[in-house]
Order: C-alpha cells, then structure tokens, then sequence
C-alpha cells in the first residue's frame, strides 16, 4: 500500500485554491514588533546606521559563559591545553564567522534564511532551526541562571525566584524588537564596558604574578602541564559550543543598509559586528583563566572557581577595599552583560521557533508568542540544574552545530566560487526543493561521526578530536555531494528577474512588500510574500510539485533501493518502523542529556546509587517506548486517512472542475443565445414602436376629421353609418396599435405604472355602463354582482386596471351568442375580487395554456370563425402579473369561461375629486379668449387641431418648427402650447426647456405625439405624464386636458345662454383676427434701424431680446453688420449666442458693450 502521495498522478485534479484574505494578529501585522520574521529585511527598514547595528551585534560578546568556559577548562586541562584550544577554536570561530556575516549583511537575511540557500534547502534547514532554537536557550538559561546566582550571593534572594527574574525580565526589552534593542544596547555599551575592564586593569597592575602562576596551572584531570592532543580537543568542544553565536550576529546583520554608497565602511561593519565579536571573546577566555587562578590563590572553594560572579568579586576587591562595595560592583556588572547579552538570546530564539513551527504547522502566532515560549523552556532548564551540567551539555551540543555551521561554510567558500550552487543566496519557499542533499547529508554524516566519535567508538582521541572531526567531515562532504549531485537540488524553479527597491503587492494579505520578497504564485494566479508563502497549505507546493520532501525520497528509495525493497519501504508498516525509530531516537537523546545530568550531581554525593539510576531511566524509556509506538501507529494511521481523503477530493475536484467547464460553455451559448434574442426583440419593439409612429400621424387626420364630420347636421344617414364604418375601424386599428405596444413595453420591462386615487364605485359603474348597452344590442343578460362595502377610493393604475377589464368583458362579449355574462366586484381586506364568467363557447383544456401566448387563440375560436389579434389575453396576463395580481381561468368547452382576478388595492377615504369627462357637445366656454399655441411639422395635424379649436372660441396660432414656436411665442403670448416632439432642426423636447430656460413663458405644455415610447423617456421635469396624449388625438380628451389646464367653463348646446355667448364670441373672434394681423405684421415688418447710431442698436437689440423676438434680433443684428463693421467680433458672438437661444448670455455682451 503506498503510503507517499504522487504528485504527478494522471488523473489528479489540478489544484486551485480560492483566494481568501489572510489577516495576520496585531503581533504579525506590527512589523516594529515582528522585525520581519520569516522573511527579507527590506530597504525600508533598514535605516539606521552601520555603527548602530554594529554596535548591537558586537554586545553580544558580553556574555560571561566565555569567562566562566575559560576558568573550567584552565581547571581541568592545564593552561598549554586550554590556552591553545582557545587559540586554535578563535581563530577557526573567526574564519568560520567572515562568510557568514557576509552573506547575511549583503542579502538581508537572518541564519535560517542563509541556511535555506546554503545547501539545505527549505525543509532541510528545519533541523538546524531546531539546533539553533535549543542554543538560544540553553545559553539564556545559563546566562540567567549566572545572574539568579550573583542575586543570591549579593541580595539574598532564592535561586527559584532569581531564574525568573533574571528570565523575565528580558521580555519588555526584547518586544519592541531591533528598535528598541539597539536603544538599550547603545546605552548601556559604555557602563557594561567601563565595569568590565576596571577590574581587569586593576588584576593585572596590582597581581602581575598570576601570568606566571597560569603558565604553571596543572589541570585536575590532565594532572600535567604539558600539551596533550586528547585534552586539548576535549577543552576545543567546550569552546567550539560558541561557533553558532555567529547566528545571532546575523539575525541583527542583516538590517545593515546597501553597500552601495561606503564600501569600506561597510566592510568594516560587517567585520566588526561579525567575526570581530570572537576576537574579544578570546580575551574574555583568558580573563577568565586568570581570574581563576586568582581566585584559587585567594582559596575561593573549589565549586565555585568557574562562577564569575566569584571571579568578578575577587577581581573588584583588588582595588575596592570594601567587600559589600564591591559584591554590588560585581552584582551591577553581572545583571548588565546578562541582561545585555540574553536580550539577543532570547530575541534570536523567538525568530528560530518562528521558523521552525511555520513550517511544521504552517502556522505563524507572532514572534512574540515564541519569544515567550523560549524564555518558558529556559525556566524549566534552569529550576533542572542545568549549570551543574554545563560541560556535558556543550560537549554533546558543540558537535552538532559544528557540522551546521561547517555545512553552511563550506557552500558559502566552496561551491559558490567553484560553480557547484548559485551564487546568491534562495530563500523563498517558492524556489527551493524541501530537502537539498548537499547541506543535509553533509550535516548527517557529520553529525553522527562527531557523535560516534564524542562516545568513543573511535578510539580515546576521536573522542577528544570529535568537534574537528564534525567540522572537517561537514566542511568536506558539502563539495562532494553537490559535485555528485551536480547542484541540481538548490533551485526548484528559476526565479523572476528582482529589482531591490521595487514592490508588489500579496495576492493573499494584500500588503506591499519589495519583489525581493516576492514570488509568482501560480495557485493564486499572482504574486505572494515570503511569509504568506510559508504559511500556505492548501496550495501543496503546485508551484513545484517535484521539489516536495515526499517526492524527494521516493524517487531516491526507487532509484537507489532494489525495486522489491522499495516497494516494500512505501507501505505503511514501514512508515510506521521508520517512525517508530526516529521518536525513539529522540526520546532517548533527551531521557540521556537528564541522565548525565542527574549521573553527574548524584557522582558527587551518592556514586553507589549511579546504577540505580540507570535502572530507573531505562523503566521509564521503556514505557514512554510504548506510549510512543502507539501514537506513532495513530499518527500513521490518521496520515494515510488524511491522505485517502486528499485523493478522493481531488478526483471529485477534477470531475467537478470538468462539469463546471461544461456547465461554462453551455452557460455561455445560452449567454450568446439570450443576446441574440435580446436583440432580436428589442428589434422587434423599435420595429413596433417605430411603425406605430407611422399609423398614428394619419390616423390623426382619419379619426380627428370623422369626428368632425359626424358633428355635422346635414350629414345623409349614409354618410354617418360610412363615416362611423370609419371611426370604428380607426379605432380598432388604434387598438391593435396600442396592444402591440403594451405587450412589447411589457416585454421588454419598459411599461410604467401611473398610480391615482380612483373612485371606485364611479369606476365600476363606467365600465358596466360601457357594456351594458352592447350585451343589449346581442340580447345577453349581463348580471353584475357589486359588493356593498366597496371603498369610495383606492390607489392603482386607473388605466391598466381598466385596460384589463374591457379585455376580459370585451371577449366574453365577443365569444358568447347566449345566455349570461356575469360581473362580480368583492372587495376584502384591502384586495378586490374580480369574477368574469360567461356562457360562451369556452376554452379546450389542451389551450389553457397556450392562449395567454401572443397571436394565439383557442382552436374552438378559429373553427368558430371569431375575429380578433390575439393580443387580448397576453396583455391581460402581463398587466396582471405588472399591478401585482393572480388571475386564474377555468373553463369548459361549449359551456362557458371563468376568470378571477385578485388585486392589492390600498382603499383610501380622502381624496381630491376627480373632474368629469366633458362630451362632445360642447359649443364655447365663458370668459375672455385664450391663445393656444399650436407645433407641430405637419399641417394636416396642425390644421385639424385649429378646425376643431376656433369655432370653440380660441384664439390660435400655428408654429412648423421649434424654432419657429421660439420666434412666435413671445410676440403672441399664448396660454397654451400644443407641442409635437418629433420636429426636424429641433425637436419639442428641447423646445420646452429653451422656453422654460431662456423664461420665455410658464404657461403650461401638452404634449401630442405619434411616438408612444416618449412617454416613458421624459426630459422635462416641467411636462407631467398626464400632460402627454398619444395620437391619434381623443378630442375629447384633449378638450378635457384643455379645460383642466386653462379652467375653463365649458358651454354646450343645451346652456340657456347659449346665444349671448355666442355674440361674445362673435366678438371675441374678430378682436382675435385684428390681433393676429398686428402680430403677423410685427413678424413680416420690423423696423428700420438704418437711421439708429450704436447705443440706440443696442437698447433696441436689448428690448428685443427682453421680448425673446428671435427673428426681430436677427434682422437688427444684419442692420448692425452693415452700419458697423467695426464691431463685427460682437455681432458675431452674439448671432452664436442667439442660434443657441441663449438669450441671458447676448443680454450680458449688450451690457458689457454698453
């Protein structure tokens, strides 16, 4: 059973993941307090100055473990074997340091991102974040545990409460990060100096002799002071622990600005605050020396000559006669190199767990949190002891960051200048395999040779030589290994071209970052962060499916394994065994470094008791073994579910990824095919609309003129009945026209409601009264069943309703012969009812539906022969569905039709009246005459609307053009204004707003045109839909409008004083013609201006404008061009302001000029 998934499985869904905003705590985003963990330190941060972080970097070496490794291995080695262990592990310390410091200043990155592009690779450096992580604690134990001792011996207070205190009080110094570092360092660089460097000043003026008493020193267990090899390598191990102190100096290197501007400078920084750091170190080990021989001389006890705040205390009595006076010196100097150096402990661990536990969890909770879960296991290793066993810890320690840091060397000095690994150094995500074998396996092989050797599997001087034997062996086996491997495992794929000072911005937490911090992220289809790139685990390295570990190490089982054991290696027992091994190794590395621990102190009091412990030991291994095996089973087991699950979601993923596509196109031909037909049908409508414009202006003149003609009393009653033949059919084509438009408005989701206070009662006896005389005249019995609690008013589209209505009434009048036709009116909490039944010849069940479909009609009714569109029933239902209601039909054949309606009509009690419908037999109106104002491009239209009006008494004036109606307006200062819309030159739209622009006139305007969707597409806030009539023109309607906007008093023929308004109307007319002829003369002559002089021009093009007389302006304004040609820039802009009818803008050049 395979337990390693495969990447590049046929059938596996490609991967996509969906985008989601990472939002990062407060910790995370503050990156004053982050200081860019995990990632590149960019150009912008990096703005302090090279002495600045120089000087942080080099306090690091204030440390007293360095004085404290100088005492223990004069004591036990000899002064030959540890001075030239001191000499030789320096100077490799030194060398080892330059290339790192180097590189981490000159990329901006901390150690585990030099590591990750040094021969480890991504995952691969893990293992050494883990050794880095437990280094940076283990000395903050140490340091502060030195510190809980000096508080004890000077203050008296308890070593359990000096661990926390000399640990806590770290954490408020370190939060803020680099900032507030460099701060702290800066200020107490000089105090830390000054205390450090009296006593040793002092010690060497006033004990000169301890030099040569040290050259003597004989070592407790080298017994000699000669040069010994074995020793000498066991005093280099303890030194060698401090090799990876150059990680630190790199977490703060790497914020030195460019080199770009003082290369010297900056080399100088580089060196000082880097490999310069071991080179004070060393004189820190040889003051220690000394001050031990010091202190045994002064028969400081035996337990305490490598406790440097003894060390110190003797030092500072040398020249402080008082002892109290100088154990405080001493106190002060101790809390302030252990507060100084364990500030950049306890900050480089924090960035070491960040990491470590990003890349194992792909999780990041903030630097902060880490920081606090470093100084916490330094706690715990300080309330264990870990001072008594110090030597062994570092010992077993040193061999393993040796092969670390020779590894990571040996790429930087090696392979790089030789072409085995690229020259600069890959740290993203993105672009590295998981494992490189070159820095792993170099760091394996190494490590465990130096730990074969540290055991002495080697022989008695292996052990002692084991810290060389790990370097050496690391420093070695990286060339081999990337020769071999041909450096194919440092780069997964080539990155983009990085321009340092450019920036992008995170496809994922949408923040901006410098493209060296960047890659191209083909699972967000953008550019990611280095940061939100570790943290992704949904992607599953799609950017480089063959650089995963799991990858990796199948294609290494298969390719270096026989195919039978590889086979059998990919099961999930092996899995199991494999990890079984490796968390039983851990285990008991860790249950070892206890047992030497507690082996070492228990030596000391108890020997006999040694084997004991051991006993116990190896009982409690055996049953952690046991635990550990079976979470080790659990883990496996969970593993392969999880994976199992993968699988099948990615199979469904692909399947559903397929159907989606499918799903796409199809959506997209329905897409393509509902445009089609979009534009088809509004093709449609504009061909409806656009043909109806064309039937109405002459049915204009067919029925206007039938209306008139039927007026007449000396008409043949031939005559009538053809001239009603006429109106009806000029009606019934009005009807078509008007249904096609409705249904193509209601199609299209263009048709507009107009929502009024109806009468309802008065509206519902209109309608019976419409029917009533027609069911009489085909002998049907029309029934209407009205409800006695219907509301005096209600709100709705009096139109619409009513259109609905005379539908439905008007096909149970046509489809039934005989019998009934019954009305029913219910009104129910603010709903009305309406019943239509008929006994007609009814509707087939198979047509039900298919009648409420346009052109479609009941197979009965065609066979029946019954005329009609086919439009009723689909506008019925449209409107139906438009005011919100539910109509339903029932029906059976040759026995009658059923249709309910159901309508929400909100009842309301108060409301204005509603002003009656006038007839046609009006004959005048009283009062003085009005002037209507008649526009309109055709004359047949403009003269049936005069034929009809005169003889009632008005004065009318025509106008072609909008132009023409700005010319006469003013001078014949109508009441009314009859506009036509559709005019050539200018069209009455515009026409209406240079009237109520230019305020030429207020006086109100009904529209009267051919084009019905002009009605929903109103320009003018000053022209109310009730103000638009559709022609054909009602002339009876348009009488209504005429006397509702004038409120006029209509006479009709039936008025007593019918007569004596004629003669004032009689009257009236001939003032009207007088008038007409002044204006057409005022129009025709306008005055000579030959004999005016330019002030009297311009008051007279002044007055006429005043006037908004356009064509008086323009014959003054030729008259000015001739008899001032000099002022020809003024005539000209004010013939451009009055062809725009911008008569405000000519008033002001007039002023202006005057």
């Amino acid at each position: 059973m395979s337990v390693m998934p495969d990447s590049s499985h046929p059938q596996q869904a490609p991967q996509r993941v969906i985008k989601t905003r990472r939002e990062y705590n407060i910790w995370v985003a503050d990156e004053s307090i982050e200081d860019y963990a995990l990632r590149y330190a960019p150009t912008s941060v990096r703005k302090w100055s090279p002495w600045t972080v120089t000087n942080t970097a080099i306090s690091t070496v204030s440390f007293l473990a360095m004085e404290a490794i100088g005492a223990t291995m004069l004591w036990q080695y000899g002064f030959s074997n540890a001075l030239w262990a001191a000499i030789v592990v320096c100077t490799i310390i030194f060398l080892t340091s330059w290339p790192i410091s180097y590189y981490a200043a000159k990329y901006n990155v901390d150690v585990d991102l030099l590591t990750r592009g040094a021969g480890f690779g991504y995952i691969g450096s893990t293992i050494t974040s883990l050794i880095y992580a437990s280094f940076t604690f283990i000395l903050l134990a140490f340091e502060a545990a030195i510190m809980a001792m000096a508080l004890e011996l000077a203050l008296g207070i308890p070593q359990v409460i000096g661990y926390l205190i000399s640990a806590l009080v770290i954490l408020p110094l370190v939060v803020k990060g680099i900032g507030f570092i460099n701060k702290v360092q800066a200020i107490t660089q000089p105090i830390w100096l000054l205390l450090l460097l009296l006593p040793w000043f002092f010690v060497l003026w006033k004990q000169p002799q301890i030099l040569s008493s040290s050259l003597h020193f004989v070592g407790a267990v080298s017994n000699s002071t000669d040069f010994n090899l074995y020793y000498f390598g066991a005093a280099c191990t303890l030194i060698f622990s401090f090799v990876i102190q150059i990680g630190e100096q790199a977490d703060y290197l790497r914020f030195l600005p460019q080199k770009e501007k003082n290369r010297t400078a900056w080399r100088f920084a580089v060196f000082l605050g880097g490999p310069s750091w071991i080179i004070f170190g060393f004189l820190k080990v040889l003051m220690g020396m000394l001050l031990m021989v010091l202190a045994f001389q002064l028969f400081i006890p035996v337990s305490e000559l490598d406790n440097p705040t003894y060390l110190y205390w003797v030092a500072y009595q040398q020249f402080i006669p008082n002892p109290q006076l100088a154990l405080i010196l001493t106190l002060a100097l101790v809390c302030l190199a252990q507060i100084k150096i364990n500030m950049t402990n306890a900050y480089a661990g924090s960035l070491a767990w960040s990491n470590f536990f990003a890349r194992l969890t792909h999780s990041h909770p903030g630097r902060i949190v880490w920081l606090l879960f470093n100084v916490f296991i330094a706690i715990v290793l300080m309330e264990m002891g870990i001072s008594h066993a110090v030597e062994r810890i570092l010992g077993l320690y040193s061999n393993i960051a040796l092969a670390w840091i020779g590894a990571v060397v040996a790429d930087l000095i090696i392979c790089k200048p030789l072409g085995l690994s690229p020259k600069g150094i890959e740290f993203r995500r993105a672009y590295l395999y998981d494992i490189n074998p070159v820095g792993v396996g170099a760091l394996l092989i190494a490590s465990v040779l130096s730990m074969l050797s540290y055991l002495g599997f080697f022989g008695l001087m292996a052990k002692g030589l084991a810290s060389f034997i790990a370097l050496g062996s690391a420093i070695l086996c990286v060339p081999v290994i990337a020769y071999l491997t041909k450096g194919k495992y440092y780069i997964a794929r080539q990155p983009e071209k990085i321009q340092a000072t450019s920036v992008a911005n995170c496809v994922v937490c949408e923040r901006d970052y410098e493209l060296a911090d960047m890659a191209g992220c083909p699972a967000y289809n953008g550019t990611i962060c280095s940061l939100c790139c570790s943290l992704e685990a949904r992607c599953h390295d799609l950017c480089k499916p063959d650089a995963r570990w799991s990858v990796q190490l199948k294609k290494a089982i298969w390719h270096y394994l026989p195919e039978r054991w590889a086979s059998r290696l990919n099961s999930r027992v092996s899995l199991y065994l494999l990890l079984t091994l490796g968390l039983s190794i851990v285990l008991a590395v860790s249950l070892s470094l206890v047992y030497i621990q507690e082996k070492t102190y228990l030596e000391t009091i108890n020997a006999a008791a040694v084997p004991q412990l051991f006993t116990l030991f190896v009982k409690i291994y055996t049953i952690l073994f046991l635990l550990m095996s079976v979470a080790a089973w659990w883990l496996v087991l969970n593993d392969e579910s999880r994976r199992n699950a993968e699988i099948e979601t990615h199979q469904q993923t692909a399947l559903l990824i397929d159907e989606i596509a499918a799903h796409e196109v199809t959506s997209k031909d329905l897409q393509d095919a509902r445009i089609s037909a979009e534009r088809a049908n509004d093709a449609k409508s504009r061909y409806v609309i656009g043909i109806s414009h064309e039937l109405r202006t002459p049915l204009n003149s067919i029925l206007g003129y039938s209306q008139l003609l039927q007026k007449q009393e000396q008409l043949s009653e031939q005559g009538k009945m053809a001239l009603g033949v006429i109106s009806r059919s000029g009606q019934h084509l009005t009807s078509l026209i008007d249904g096609l438009l409705d249904l193509a408005r209601i199609e299209t989701g263009k048709i507009s409601l107009n929502v009024v206070d109806v009468h309802f009662p008065n509206f519902i006896e209109q309608i019976i009264q419409m029917f009533q005389p027609q069911f009489e005249q085909k002998n049907l019995q029309f029934v209407y069943e009205i409800g006695d609690n219907l509301p005096h008013y209600v709100r709705t589209d009096k139109k619409r309703l009513e259109q609905i209505l005379i539908n439905l009434l008007g096909n149970a009048l046509k489809f039934t012969t005989s019998g009934t036709i019954t009305l029913k009116v219910e009104y129910r909490f603010q709903t009305a009812y309406f019943e239509i039944r008929d006994t007609g010849c009814g509707i087939a069940e198979a047509d039900l539906e298919r009648i409420f479909n346009p052109f479609e009609r009941g197979s009965n009714v065609v066979q029946g022969g019954f005329t009609g569109t086919g439009l009723g029933l689909p506008i019925v239902k449209l409107l139906v569905d438009l005011l919100g209601g539910q109509l339903s039909v029932t029906s059976q054949l040759n026995q009658g039709s059923q249709f309910k309606i159901k309508f929400y009509l909100p009842s309301k009690e108060v409301v204005h009246p509603i002003s009656n419908v006038y007839s046609n037999q009006i004959t005048g109106y009283q009062g003085e005459r009005k002037r209507i104002l008649v526009v309109d491009n055709e004359a047949v239209d403009r003269g049936l609307v005069a034929n009809f009006l005169k003889p009632l008494g008005f004065m009318i004036e025509e106008a072609e053009s909008g132009i023409d109606c700005l010319r006469r307006v003013p001078i014949f200062q109508p009441n009314l204004i009859l506009m036509d819309l559709n005019m050539p030159l200018m069209g009455g739209w515009e026409t209406a707003r240079l009237l109520r622009q230019n305020n030429i006139t207020n006086v109100p305007i009904l529209i009267i045109s051919a084009n019905a969707g002009e009605r929903e597409v109103n320009p003018q806030d000053a022209v109310l839909s009730e103000d638009f009539m559709l022609k054909p023109i009602d002339l009876n309607l348009l009488l209504s409008k005429i006397g509702d906007k004038l409120g006029l008093i209509w006479i009709d023929s039936k008025s007593d004083a019918n007569l004596q308004n004629n003669e004032v109307q009689a009257l009236d007319l001939n003032v009207f013609k007088q008038e007409q002829a002044t204006v057409h003369t005022s129009i025709q002559q306008p005055e000579n201006n030959d004999l005016l002089d330019l002030p009297q021009s311009l008051q007279q093009l002044n007055d006429l404008i005043g006037q908004g007389y356009i064509r008086g302006i323009q014959q003054t304004l030729t008259q000015c061009r001739q008899n001032f040609p000099e002022h020809n820039e003024l005539w000209e802009q004010l013939e451009q302001a009055i062809q725009k009818f911008d008569l405000k803008h000519a008033q002001r050049l007039i002023q202006d000029k005057q």
